[in-house]
């Protein structure tokens, strides 16, 4: 490792001539009569070198994520393999039904086959297999994770239904208390059939189920498949299995399949310990998992969430977490079909998931770790995981790589530390200003892209013109980051050598000038090709101290190049000038990187691009331009660190502006491209998110007299106005702007269009839920407030409670007690109630308020300085019903518009009330 950070060290003094015997080693060095301009490497070679790290980034991402195995059928499969062809005939038929979220006809009908199809299986399993099938009916119950996207709410449901099916060998009964749960859920959210999220998951369970029931004999723990339902309005299936169900406490592990787009290869992107991951990764036949998934989807980044986080901290059970990640702009909404399933998506996951489950419900080890792993640490049961181009799985401990990487750290801080001291003064010099070179390249290449990302919303038809193509980003964000990175490392050199030329003039005066020019040049493309050591080495190090799983990553981008200039390039004598730096040294360092890492950084390139579309939570609530500045910031990132080693060899170039113009027409030609709308921002199967709702507004009505206000209400979660849709709606009478603010209770429009054309229809005054005070008392200085909550017809609502002036709250259904005290976070002073059950489920509930006695004089005081009335409690109840005008509106929307749903979101008519605080004030 010595000679990969070696440092020329300038001879110290000065001298009026050099030896005879100094002059041959100059001479060997350098000519000084050869032309230095043959020495410069021409644009082809650097444009070559350019297309080769891109297009090799490019290759990797395809082996790695885009290839897929052959789907086989039935017949190719056999009995106890896995087909595609059979699992697809499943979420054929599910999609066929439509959306199908809690509480709907259609999602009766998804369970009913399920059952059937269960039923089939327990009827063909092999002879010494027992298969036991139930079909769960859930309890009313109450969720109350308080991390991630749950902190400040409570989720409440009942009348959930679940399918499971439990498979165990029948001369074993300790199997029974033993179990692998494999698990995914039925329903949709109501705006799509969800063939990704998540029909191809309970496709590809049933299939597995059909393989285990001819293995099983063999098994030392049984497989439990839950099939559940309410995921999508809040985790609340899982929730009920695992504090519900009679077999909750024989499950040991727990496998979660998932969705956050559709199709393409099912990743592991979550797993809690080594001994799993080592048992998956020795039977994967494709293995694909990514443990820097798993960091940014537990860094709050991904604002979603999965069954695996009540598995984890509700169950406490060990466990891997497995989703489809292609194409997450269908994610929850009506292109989540089937024609986009790519063909052996499924293959892919069964194969892997079959020789799993065989694999691990035949070990006595894996039993025997499971049931350690709640006695043991689990920081010592963490570990590193990724696959080589989907072929190899890599499982190490996270106490391995905490190792591994302080030794690295020690060995490179010790190798400059010795290098500084022998390079001296200007040694050090040189060094300050290569690392003030990466600072300049990253400062430059983050603000061409963001000025860029800033003047889109004005010029583009559309805020994100690039979201269906998503290859734009190349051109109109990397093309200004790369020449911004390359503006930033470019002055960087410049003081370099300047820096150079003072120390050179002292030390070497003996050079003539075109020699001692050419010299200084090649001695900045060394410090500036070093420093990319110094950048990775500093993530390497904030990444091991905060435990960072994908700081591999770092080590590899550091260790392999160094490893290369090392062999090829550095010298151990203090004499001998440099040398240009050799192009395989380029190519030998950076191979190991780009396949560790550049397919993984297109994936999340594309993820981010992907999840744009729904990135506004609040309609209206962020800046047009901030999308744009998410990704633009995120490519910069990326090609300053995976750029800086091969930006390193332009700088004596005697092409720069050639180079330089190309990049420009690149970016030239990508913005005309989303300027005239050649290539539209959106499509049919790439569409933009807009919702229609019906909204019967009830607040601020006390008495019961005044009729409510009716109107359908028209918002986005994808950022931009909505000026394109309004063109077909141009005889549906919509306003719009900033002032058309409706309280959704989950969250806030704060942009939107609303219109009063035929919105008193479809809807009826009796459906209008009611708050109605029971009791408002004081004891022992303490207040009390009794309120009845009335959703009449709706079995799925939301309700927010004013945590500045309540303390506390409980929530009773008939004589249960489904809230108890205490333990009730807040986001923006709101605690929020989530309520998502089945058609049998209650409409009528208590709520009881415990006021707090300082937040009472703190609202009276803004009461009279604010202009509005402050709330005590808002309800917001969601009916799944189409009424005539919105069904006339949703008819004339554009083809590249689609509404978006999740836990949060309205059904198609929502009715809306509140109780204001002064109310109870006299």
């Amino acid at each position: 490792m010595l000679s990969s950070f070696q440092i020329s060290r300038m001879p110290r003094g000065q001298s009026s001539s050099m030896s005879t015997r100094e002059k041959p080693k100059v001479d060997q060095a350098v000519d000084p009569n050869e032309d230095n301009r043959k020495h410069r490497r021409g644009a082809y070679l650097l444009l070559g070198l350019l297309i080769v790290f891109l297009h090799g980034s490019w290759s990797v991402y395809r082996i790695q994520f885009g290839n897929l195995p052959l789907p086989l059928d039935s017949k190719q499969a056999g009995k106890r393999g896995f087909s595609e062809a059979s699992a697809l005939e499943h979420v054929k038929y599910l999609t066929s039904l439509g959306p199908h979220p809690v509480g709907s006809d259609s999602l009766d009908l998804a369970i009913q086959y399920v059952y059937a199809v269960a039923e089939k299986i327990k009827t063909t399993a092999q002879w010494e297999v027992d298969v036991q099938l139930e079909l769960f009916h859930t309890d009313i119950g109450a969720n109350r994770l308080s991390k991630g996207l749950f902190k400040g709410k409570t989720l409440l449901y009942s009348d959930l239904k679940h399918v499971l099916l439990r498979v165990v060998p029948k001369y074993m009964p300790e199997a029974e208390e033993n179990l692998i749960l494999v698990s995914s859920h039925i329903d949709t959210v109501s705006t799509t059939e969800g063939a990704g999220d998540c029909s191809s998951c309970v496709g590809v369970m049933l299939e597995l189920a059909r393989g285990v029931a001819q293995w099983a004999h063999g098994f030392k723990s049984g497989v439990l498949f839950l099939f559940n339902t309410g995921e999508e309005e809040g985790l609340d299936g899982a929730h009920s299995f695992i504090t519900q169900h009679h077999w909750r406490n024989s499950v040991r592990f727990a496998v979660d399949l998932e969705a956050m787009g559709i199709s393409g290869k099912s990743t592991l992107f979550q797993g809690t310990d080594y001994w799993a991951l080592e048992s998956f990764a020795a039977v994967a036949k494709y293995p694909s998992a990514q443990i820097a998934s798993q960091d940014i989807f537990r860094s709050g980044a991904i604002k979603s969430a999965t069954d695996f986080q009540i598995y984890q901290e509700v169950g406490g059970l060990p466990g891997l977490d497995f989703a489809y990640t292609d194409t997450t702009s269908v994610y929850h909404t009506k292109n989540d079909k089937i024609k986009l399933l790519k063909p052996g998506s499924l293959q892919h996951i069964g194969d892997n998931m079959l020789a799993f489950l065989l694999h691990s419900a035949a070990s006595p080890n894996f039993l025997k770790n499971a049931q350690q792993q709640k006695q043991e640490n689990t920081e010592q049961n963490k570990a590193v995981f990724f696959d080589i181009l989907g072929k190899y799985m890599v499982v190490y401990s996270q106490r391995l790589a905490t190792m591994f990487h302080n030794s690295i750290i020690l060995q490179s801080l010790l190798i400059w530390g010795t290098s500084l001291l022998m390079g001296g003064c200007s040694g050090l010099v040189s060094f300050g200003l290569s690392c003030l070179g990466i600072i300049l390249m990253l400062i430059f290449s983050i603000c061409l892209p963001v000025v860029v990302a800033f003047i889109l919303p004005h010029i583009c038809p559309f805020p994100v013109p690039y979201v269906a193509n998503p290859w734009l980003i190349i051109g109109l964000f990397g093309s200004p980051a790369l020449l911004g990175a390359f503006i930033g490392q470019h002055i960087g050199f410049n003081l370099l050598k300047r820096h150079l030329r003072c120390v050179y003039s002292r030390t070497k005066p003996g050079l003539t000038h075109n020699t001692r020019e050419y010299v200084i040049d090649l001695e900045a493309e060394r410090w500036i090709f070093k420093s990319g050591f110094v950048q990775w080495l500093i993530v390497l190090i904030l990444g091991t101290y905060f435990k960072v799983g994908s700081s591999y990553i770092a080590l590899i981008w550091l260790v392999s190049p160094a490893f290369a200039y090392g062999f090829l390039e550095a010298t151990l004598s203090p004499v001998r000038l440099p040398k240009q730096l050799k192009v395989v040294t380029l190519v030998l360092g950076m191979a190991a990187p780009v396949v560790s890492s550049a397919g993984l950084a297109v994936r999340m390139a594309d993820v981010i691009v992907g999840s744009i579309v729904r990135v506004d939570r609040n309609p209206g609530g962020l800046p047009d331009w901030l999308g744009n500045v998410i990704v633009a910031v995120a490519v910069a990132i990326v090609i300053c660190f995976m750029f800086v080693y091969l930006l390193s060899y332009v700088h004596i170039s005697g092409d720069k502006r050639t180079l330089g113009l190309l990049l420009w027409i690149f970016f030239g030609l990508s913005l005309a491209l989303v300027t005239s709308g050649i290539v539209p921002a959106f499509t049919e199967d790439v569409a933009r998110s807009v919702n229609v709702v019906h909204i019967v507004d009830a607040t601020g009505i006390d008495d019961g007299n005044r009729e409510p206000l009716s109107y359908i209400s028209l918002f986005s979660n994808t950022p931009g106005k909505l000026t394109k849709e309004l063109v077909d709606l141009g005889d549906e009478e919509f306003f719009c702007g900033r002032n058309m603010t409706t309280d959704f209770v989950t969250f806030t429009m704060k942009y939107g269009c609303w219109s009063y054309k035929d919105s008193s229809t479809g809807w009826s005054k009796s459906e209008v839920p009611t708050l109605r005070v029971e009791s408002d008392s004081v004891t022992d200085s303490a207040r009390q407030t009794v309120i009845s909550v009335d959703t009449k017809s709706s079995t799925r609502w939301s309700l927010g409670i004013n945590k500045q002036e309540i303390d506390d709250f409980t929530v009773q259904v008939d004589s249960e007690k489904l809230v108890l005290l205490g333990d009730k976070t807040e986001v923006d002073g709101w605690h929020t109630i989530q309520f998502a059950g089945g058609k049998n489920s209650p409409t009528k509930f208590q709520l009881t308020l415990y006021w707090s006695n300082t937040a009472t004089k703190t609202s009276r005081r803004e009461a009279k300085e604010a202009s509005d009335v402050p709330l005590l409690v808002k309800l917001r109840t969601d009916v799944n019903r189409v009424t005539p005008q919105v069904t006339n509106v949703l008819e004339k929307l554009p083809r590249w518009s689609t509404p978006f749903g999740k836990s949060t979101s309205p059904y198609t008519l929502a009715f809306l009330t509140d109780l204001p605080v002064n109310i109870f004030r006299q």
